[in-house]
């Protein structure tokens, strides 16, 4: 019986998760500010408040990491800064559906990963969800380019978002298993903040004399979808598979589609509606492969 209260428990918490994360591009549209300015804030805040946080329930921060951590550290905070740099800026030119369900490819680039610097031979199964995937992504940038050409530009964008991503969880993959969540994530998101902060000042942005609305719209970026939303799905993983909290997170782009249409007015249409389920169809796919082979291996 307590089993089952500690499992309704923690659906209700990652369900809870998946509508802070889904609400990230909502406020990044209404944020009247350069993309890479947002993204710098959105980490600043957040490695701040996990710096205080960690620091406050578990000590040094630097415990337990040698310098091969650290290294591998520097490249997720890399791919991280990548991720956030060119996901934020999507959203600048193309709509939230697009931008949100292409960038939940990352799965894929994962799987495509593994396979280039790992040596992991992808199953037929898993191949198979990276054409799907891929033919879906070219089904909605191919429309979007017949109605705007800026949106290609915006839909490549996500796609470098999915490909930052792979590579955060890539290199993340091995450091997580060993260093305590909380410890990784103060010290990558740190990484990454100081990187988008020195990338923010050298293209000229400034972090000043913006609307209040525009300061709140930072703190909430950086505290519902990052510390709220990413925090929750990490903590899901005690009570369900890492296959599982990805399918279920698949779910982002639906709860971003329906805020965006309540909120910003944007339609969602036909057109990427198909081309979210082949989209996501083949993340599934890929998904299932990697869970099966992992049953297989044990």
């Amino acid at each position: 019986m307590e089993q089952i209260v500690t499992k309704q428990r923690a659906i209700l918490v990652l369900g809870i998760g998946l509508i802070a994360v889904s609400f990230a591009s909502i406020f990044i549209k209404l944020c009247d500010a350069p993309s890479l300015v947002i993204a710098a804030y959105r980490l600043a805040i957040a490695s701040l408040f996990y710096l205080i946080f960690t620091r406050a329930r578990m000590g040094p921060i630097w415990a337990g990491f040698t310098k091969s951590h650290i290294k591998v550290a520097c490249i997720s905070g890399i791919f991280l800064t990548i991720h956030f740099a060119t996901w934020i800026t999507s959203l600048k030119y193309t709509s939230v559906a697009s931008s949100v369900v292409l960038v939940q490819s990352a799965p894929i680039f994962v799987a495509l990963g593994s396979f280039i610097f790992l040596r992991e031979r992808p199953s037929i199964l898993m191949l198979l969800g990276i054409v799907i995937a891929l033919l879906g992504s070219v089904f909605i940038s191919a429309h979007d380019f017949s109605l705007d050409r800026n949106s290609l530009i915006g839909n490549l964008l996500a796609v470098g978002g999915a490909i930052g991503a792979a590579g955060y969880l890539l290199a993340g993959r091995k450091l997580r298993a060993e260093i305590d969540i909380f410890r990784y994530v103060t010290m990558v998101y740190s990484i990454a903040a100081v990187l988008l902060v020195i990338i923010a000042v050298a293209s000229g942005a400034s972090f000043i004399g913006y609307h209040p609305t525009t300061y709140l719209l930072f703190f909430a970026i950086a505290f519902i979808p990052q510390v709220i939303g990413h925090t929750t799905i990490n903590w899901a993983l005690k009570y369900f598979t890492a296959t599982a909290v990805a399918v279920i997170i698949l779910g982002e782009p639906i709860g971003a589609s329906i805020l965006a249409l309540v909120i910003l007015g944007e339609k969602i249409g036909m057109v990427k509606i198909i081309g979210a389920v082949i989209i996501l169809s083949g993340v599934i796919l890929a998904i299932l492969s990697e869970n099966r082979g992992r049953r297989s291996a044990s």
